[in-house]
């Protein structure tokens, strides 16, 4: 007879060995197709569940409950990584040259693929239908919820509940925030027009340069001059390019940058600001510019109601030492895209581990994450589940 330690020990090992495949194939936002497949030929040895593509590198898979009418709630997970080259030394290494899973999404797709086991296997309990998202594209804008979500994966859907590994959080405590989580990231590209000519006759020439450098000063203020100093935003200007010698002055500067916003008014306010700022200071250097600003994904906003179902699974599952609140972060998550449809969550898991060395940032070389925090992710999925498909009316 198999003890329920002995489950638990080979459902983990089954899942570490589905991120390890992960981790080394990885691949980049819209083209995860060996990533698709790969987690298709998964859910297919699952019982009972119905498999779809909403679009070629994402799957749905489906499952009804066998414990009578309730909720229908979906589970996500993304699958993209990242354009970096891989500098661990794990033996599952990537072995894709330039691209890794540097953000924790080979996790995450794991912890899922664990869940819908698990759940496959205790349909005869579970209320509703739960459905399991696949998702490609997190990392890239347009990114992939929305396509999911246009494609109705979320039609007829009661909440929406998303997790992420996450390197600050030491593993085995896990982070729950009502209200705004992420931040929505918009971003910004500016052409500043001068008039080139020889570096040593500056007077005869409209110095882009310049121009560029009052601007990238002159676009702090708007988060420390002109907007409510209670109310989040960030304004970074990330890159300046122009010229092609130490003798030219150039005809143009171009910047790029983000901005970072939680409240809605202001992400609308931000780029009439910078507008402003950008026509006053050209207009005044004798220059012209262009700017395209382009609004990003919406800002991750928890359901409070929701919220709380998860503080009562993560107390349960993990125990009540486990469960601590989430920091805002002006990080942005397409995951607010289900959450314009119904009532959603986003989870941080823990997955720091000081002393065994896992400490890098995401989106480093040298990310890497604590593989017991797997475990922790199947079990608060699972979990939320089987507890938030059984209730019939709203959240409690």
């Amino acid at each position: 007879m198999t003890s329920t330690t002995d489950t638990q020990s080979a459902l983990d090992a089954q899942v570490i060995t589905w991120r390890r495949h992960l981790h080394q194939h990885p691949e980049l936002s819209f083209q995860e197709h060996e990533t698709a497949d790969y987690v298709e030929t998964q859910l297919r040895e699952m019982n009972g569940l119905i498999i779809t593509r909403p679009t070629p590198t994402s799957i749905l898979a489906v499952l009804q409950g066998q414990a009578g009418p309730g909720r229908t709630v979906l589970l996500r997970a993304d699958m993209d990584a990242l354009p970096i080259q891989e500098e661990t030394e794990y033996d599952f290494a990537s072995q894709n040259d330039g691209v890794m899973h540097a953000c924790g999404h080979d996790g995450h797709t794991a912890m899922l693929l664990g869940a819908a086991k698990v759940l496959s296997e205790q349909s005869r309990a579970l209320h509703g239908e739960v459905r399991f998202i696949f998702q490609h594209a997190e990392e890239l804008f347009p990114g992939g919820a929305q396509q999911v979500v246009d494609a109705g994966v979320m039609d007829g859907v009661d909440v929406a509940v998303g997790a992420h590994l996450f390197s600050p959080i030491p593993v085995g405590l896990v982070a729950l925030k009502s209200g705004p989580l992420m931040a929505a990231p918009d971003t910004f590209e500016l052409t500043v027009i001068g008039k080139g000519g020889h570096g040593a006759m500056p007077h005869e020439t409209v110095d882009p340069i310049v121009i560029a450098a009052h601007i990238v000063t002159a676009l702090q203020t708007i988060v420390s001059r002109q907007r409510d100093p209670l109310e989040p935003a960030v304004v970074s200007v990330t890159t300046f390019q122009s010229g092609t010698a130490h003798n030219i002055i150039p005809n143009s500067a171009v910047l790029t940058g983000t901005v970072r916003t939680f409240d809605a008014s202001l992400r609308e306010q931000i780029p009439r600001l910078m507008e402003r700022l950008v026509q006053g200071l050209t207009d005044g250097f004798g220059a012209s510019y262009q700017l395209n600003y382009t609004f990003g994904y919406r800002a991750t906003v928890n359901d409070p109601e929701v919220t709380d179902v998860l503080r009562s699974v993560v107390r349960d599952t993990l125990g009540p030492d486990a469960l601590i609140e989430a920091q805002p972060t002006m990080g942005g998550e397409d995951f607010s895209a289900y959450q314009t449809k119904a009532p959603g969550t986003f989870i941080f898991i823990g997955a720091r581990n000081e002393q065994a060395g896992i400490s890098a940032p995401h989106h480093h070389p040298k990310f890497a994450i604590d593989e017991q925090a797997l475990s922790h992710g199947v079990k608060v999925l699972v979990e939320a589940a089987l507890r938030l498909s059984q209730q019939t009316s709203g959240p409690s």
